[in-house]
């Protein structure tokens, strides 16, 4: 996306922080676009800020994306408190888990070209100088993080986090539970009362399916890709640290904006990899082939399919996580989340740790 005066955002060696949204608002004949927005409660002095687009995928079809209302007035408070103007957009999300079994489970993969689409679509069409993404459900991580990149414009995604785990007869449990329950009520394993019991118990709040599925699995690839803060998608959904994840991830745009870093300066093929990595290092859901692909399409990497089976053959897995394993998304936050994971993985020289993440400084 090119700025008016043909700069692509820089001024006498200054990124313009205003880069496009001056295309809009300033300027005598846009008086009609500033009169508009002051119909919202902007004012002169808000409209002379940068504009920061925040998109949430908040809908009330499930938990994994039900708490970012919440989460988008943070990252407001982070943009207002650095400097800039923000403004929210909701978007589409379809829940896998609630669809399975259905014709609705056609529609999941859909929604990510829609969710990327739309978010593309409100930033140029009003121009906008830099973009947050909170999302949650699966396909709202890659449809985000595609629309980031074909945006051009400095820009980040904050994952809303996993559901706390649910308790059924003295232990954790997750909707993976709650489906295999089924089949044990099916094969009259398990009683009409424990399956009612379990699937009261499963899913105690907001938040994303608590295992290594595609959300997690995604939220955690993103981080190792250079798209979200590292160790920002660990604090779970209803965690204090969450909020203070997004506060932050408001200063970080701005700080984005002001160094005019986008996601294609971030985004390499050596990222990919590393991202691949912590994939299969956690055991991570094999959806993460469709959605890196989509992503490395995007940006212009070279990646296909055979990469990722190079990658995953070097790299063991370290991670007890569900589906595979014992432990829930929660537990890996309390031992120290992607950080400590990728700790791990930087001892065993598996990633490169050269690699920047959106803070400007490197992996390792």
């Amino acid at each position: 996306m090119t700025s008016k005066n043909g700069s692509n955002g820089h001024q006498n060696g200054a990124f313009d922080m205003r880069h496009q949204s001056r295309n809009i608002l300033d300027g005598v004949e846009r008086a009609g676009a500033r009169a508009m927005l002051k119909g919202i409660g902007l004012t002169d002095e808000d409209l002379k800020k940068p504009m920061v687009l925040i998109a949430n995928t908040w809908i009330e079809t499930m938990p994994c994306n039900y708490n970012q209302r919440r989460l988008a007035e943070r990252v407001k408070e982070g943009v207002r408190a650095a400097g800039g103007t923000p403004m929210e957009l909701n978007t589409i999300a379809i829940s896998d888990g609630i669809t399975m079994g259905t014709e609705g489970m056609k529609a999941s993969l859909v929604s990510r070209e829609v969710i990327a689409d739309s978010i593309e679509l409100v930033g140029r069409g009003h121009f906008f100088d830099a973009v947050v993404s909170i999302v949650g459900c699966d396909k709202t991580l890659p449809g985000a993080a595609m629309a980031l990149v074909r945006l051009g414009v400095p820009g980040c995604l904050v994952y809303g986090g996993s559901i706390a785990p649910g308790r059924f007869k003295g232990r954790d449990v997750t909707i993976q539970e709650v489906f295999e329950a089924v089949g044990a009520n099916a094969a009259g394993l398990m009683s009409d009362e424990d399956l009612k019991e379990i699937e009261e118990g499963a899913c105690p709040g907001a938040g994303a399916c608590g295992g290594q599925f595609t959300a997690n699995t995604m939220a955690m690839v993103l981080e190792f890709l250079g798209l979200s803060p590292m160790g920002s998608a660990s604090p779970p959904a209803n965690d204090p640290r969450k909020d203070e994840v997004c506060v932050g991830a408001g200063h970080l745009i701005m700080d984005l904006l002001n160094r005019g870093v986008t996601p294609k300066d971030i985004l390499t093929r050596e990222a990919f990899e590393n991202a691949i990595a912590a994939g299969a290092a956690t055991g991570g859901s094999t959806n993460l082939v469709l959605h890196l692909l989509a992503i490395a399409r995007e940006a212009g990497i070279p990646l296909d399919i055979d990469d990722f089976d190079r990658v995953s053959n070097r790299t063991p897995i370290i991670a007890d996580i569900k589906p595979a394993g014992r432990y829930t998304a929660v537990d890996v936050d309390a031992a120290g989340g992607s950080k400590l994971l990728g700790k791990r993985l930087l001892d065993a020289d598996l990633l490169d740790g050269t690699q920047l993440t959106p803070t400007g400084k490197t992996l390792s």
